[in-house]
């Protein structure tokens, strides 16, 4: 009985968080309970909860997860003072003369707000919001304009500067050293943020390609479901041009400025986040759309939303030291060093679950709870810790689209107006889904798309 507590545990978090509980709150009384019934019993020794302070003291001096809520607040600014809404309008005039081009529209600047705030939730609502009905009353097919907009949403995930890979990172950074040491090797090698978003970028940018050949595609071969803005709309536009650059050029820079800054080693991942928050108020302040109650109202947002980020990493610190002093470590790793096919057999294994659990998970509580349990196993198995994030991120994010529990589809659904069908929904992602897992084999089987980027720039 006792070697099956650790799966117990587990299954009991689970249970608790599809009965609709708080997640920090189930991942630390789930921990606490079966440490209770486990000192209580002689299983478990408590003194594995001493180290909880040490935990907590060690996240709030974290300083790479400083950049969170400063990745947030620009995220944030950038929508509510309207500079996405006029990027999306901008860009679909841009865009408007071909057919499809609302929904490339879309997805570039799914890309851009992706860049800037990493939140999948409220670029799907933004979007959403701002697209779905202007892509309706064109005449496009709402599988394809739903599909488009929770597909683009969820760029954040995998386009760098993002909160995702900034958490990853951390994990897999601490991961990386413990497997190393685990090894014998005392002066390890390190992964950083920075070398993530530099192996997340070739990948993101494919994604995007294939999202824009696909609607491609679909203007070729089914046209009247992608219509083209009418000509007298877009006659009526003065200075296409000088809109453009007023639209585009300035939050183009922002992200440029700070995902520059990291990736050419003049700032850490913190630094540049704190340049974007300044940089987005400037922006805000230049479109003369800031004022004090536009400030507490991204302010309150970025406090709800880094505020939850937090909690869960407790919650989370806390599950994982009791897994770990039920000997719940030791059980994974036999596990999957005992499957067939090696290495490939433990890494599809671990792959599938993570694309399972994102069904019923968020992504913040798979980065803090089975991620620093399975990544030092693999990791010790050789393989590359960039290739393993970048490959971890992109899962995810695939499982925010997959019907019928994807997150970004209950955002959609939320904001959608009622003549959209929950099945259209569901039809407009599977294309997208398919690109998604056809992106995930590509990087599988050639790993230097994730891995050569940050071998050039940092040798």
């Amino acid at each position: 009985m006792m070697e099956f507590l650790p799966l117990l545990l587990f299954i009991g978090a689970v249970v608790i968080l599809l009965l609709g509980y708080s997640v920090a709150f189930s991942l630390a009384g789930t921990g606490l309970l079966f440490a209770a019934i486990g000192a209580y019993t002689g299983h478990f020794d408590s003194v594995f909860l001493e180290a909880i302070p040490n935990r907590l003291f060690g996240i709030m001096n974290n300083e790479v997860l400083i950049a969170v809520p400063l990745f947030v607040f620009m995220g944030v600014m950038l929508e509510k003072s309207k500079i996405a809404e006029e990027l999306l309008d901008t860009m679909a005039l841009l865009f408007g003369p071909m057919r499809g081009g609302l929904g490339i529209s879309v997805t570039l600047v799914g890309m851009l707000l992706a860049a800037s705030t990493g939140i999948v939730g409220a670029t799907v609502v933004t979007m959403g919001l701002l697209s779905l009905p202007t892509m309706l009353r064109r005449g496009y097919d709402p599988s394809i304009a739903t599909g488009t907009i929770c597909a683009s949403g969820t760029l954040g995930q995998i386009i760098p500067p993002s909160i995702v890979l900034v958490l990853l990172g951390d994990v897999i950074s601490s991961a990386y050293q413990q497997a190393q040491l685990d090894q014998g090797i005392f002066s390890p090698d390190t992964v950083t943020v920075g070398d993530l978003f530099l192996g997340a970028l070739i990948p993101g940018l494919l994604l995007v390609a294939a999202y824009v050949l696909y609607l491609v595609f679909k203007a070729i071969t089914k046209p009247d479901s992608v219509p083209a803005i009418p000509e007298e709309e877009r006659a009526a536009v003065e200075n296409l041009t000088g809109r453009v650059m007023r639209a585009l050029v300035p939050p183009v820079l922002l992200v440029a400025l700070v995902l520059g800054s990291i990736l050419g080693g003049l700032a850490t991942p913190t630094e540049a986040a704190s340049v974007g928050a300044v940089g987005a108020i400037v922006l805000a302040m230049l479109r003369k759309s800031f004022s004090l109650s536009i400030l507490r109202e991204v302010m309150r947002s970025t406090t709800q939303v880094s505020s939850m980020v937090f909690i869960i990493l407790v919650g989370a610190s806390i599950f994982s030291l009791v897994f770990r002093g039920y000997g719940g470590d030791d059980m994974v790793r036999d596990f999957l060093h005992d499957l067939p096919g090696g290495v490939f057999g433990a890494m599809l294994l671990v792959m599938l679950v993570i694309f399972l659990l994102g069904f019923f998970l968020d992504f913040i509580e798979i980065t803090f709870v089975v991620v620093p349990i399975v990544a030092p196993i693999l990791l010790n198995m050789g393989l590359d810790p960039v290739w393993l994030g970048v490959m971890l991120a992109l899962n995810l994010q695939t499982s925010f689209l997959t019907p019928p529990f994807g997150f970004a589809l209950f955002y959609l659904r939320g904001v959608a107006p009622d003549s959209i069908t929950t099945m259209q929904i569901y039809r407009g992602v599977i294309p997208f889904i398919i690109i998604q897992l056809a992106a995930l084999a590509l990087l599988a089987y050639w790993p230097s798309l994730a891995t050569w980027l940050p071998e050039v720039v940092y040798g």
